[in-house]
């Protein structure tokens, strides 16, 4: 790995997640060398602006911005080229294309897609369904779901859910344990809503070792042990195979790669 620095600059009007997520994407194909990011969200003025392209220019840094106003990305613009910083304007030319196909000019509005709507009400009411039903062997979670996550422990169905309930599904997961009889509306799979969650037993029993040292306890706990492990997804690979529904291996899967393959089974 080289010690060579590369900085980006991301900078928007609102959260900045979408510049962010760009840079992500693209610094993740150079593993062997340092790229690092600084955020400035809710930036909303040229005074602003002026501040933050005056740190850049210090370290040659790479800009990476969304503006909805024209006259805050005429601006940036400007400083960067007189500075002699590059840049990736991602607003600029997706707005000039709406802008001449629905021949109407853009509001201009800072946040306008995160005003309180029927969606957003949607992921809340999702988030606060999936939270209550985290875990849980109960029937009301199973029956009121839109998603039901099921595995052995550690197969990241707590993250997934939470994920899932971010884009507005109300999701309950359920472990499957030998000594816990499997609720029959699981069995039943009502709307075919069930995914099975597995994992690589090594990863698995890895996962479930650290896990028992951030408690304080042994690594030789029955928890952890390959044989409780092999037991387990005998029994969990009985119940999925009875159920007949998809099951998804998460090992070295990011949960968002994960949650685009849960919802394939549900846009088809």
């Amino acid at each position: 790995m080289t010690d060579e620095k590369t900085m980006f600059y991301v900078i928007s009007d609102c959260t900045g997640k979408t510049a962010k997520n760009l840079v992500e994407s693209a610094s993740g194909q150079y593993p062997d060398y340092v790229v690092e990011k600084k955020n400035f969200p809710f930036v909303r003025s040229n005074d602003k602006i002026d501040e933050i392209m005056g740190k850049a220019e210090k370290e040659n840094a790479i800009i990476v911005f969304t503006f909805v106003k024209e006259s805050m990305r005429k601006h940036l613009v400007e400083l960067a080229e007189a500075k002699g910083l590059e840049y990736v304007d991602m607003m600029t030319k997706p707005i000039n294309i709406l802008t001449e196909r629905l021949d109407t000019e853009p509001k201009e509005i800072f946040a306008l897609k995160y005003k309180l709507d029927e969606a957003y009400f949607k992921r809340v009411e999702a988030m606060e369904f999936t939270l209550k039903f985290d875990d849980l062997n109960e029937t009301k979670g199973i029956e009121e779901a839109d998603i039901v996550l099921v595995g052995v422990s550690r197969t990241s169905k707590t993250p997934l859910s939470i994920h899932l309930s971010y884009l507005g599904y109300k999701t309950a997961n359920i472990p499957l344990v030998p000594e816990v009889d499997v609720n029959p509306a699981i069995l039943e799979n009502k709307d075919d809503k069930i995914v099975g969650l597995t994992i690589d037993p090594k990863k698995l029993n890895n996962i479930r070792i650290e896990r028992l040292k951030k408690m304080g306890l042994g690594d030789d706990a029955t928890y952890a042990a390959k044989e409780r492990i092999k037991e387990e997804f005998e029994y969990a690979d009985s119940i999925m195979d009875e159920i007949g529904c998809p099951v998804i291996d998460v090992t070295d899967k990011t949960i968002e790669e994960t949650a685009v393959e849960v919802l394939s089974y549900f846009n088809e």
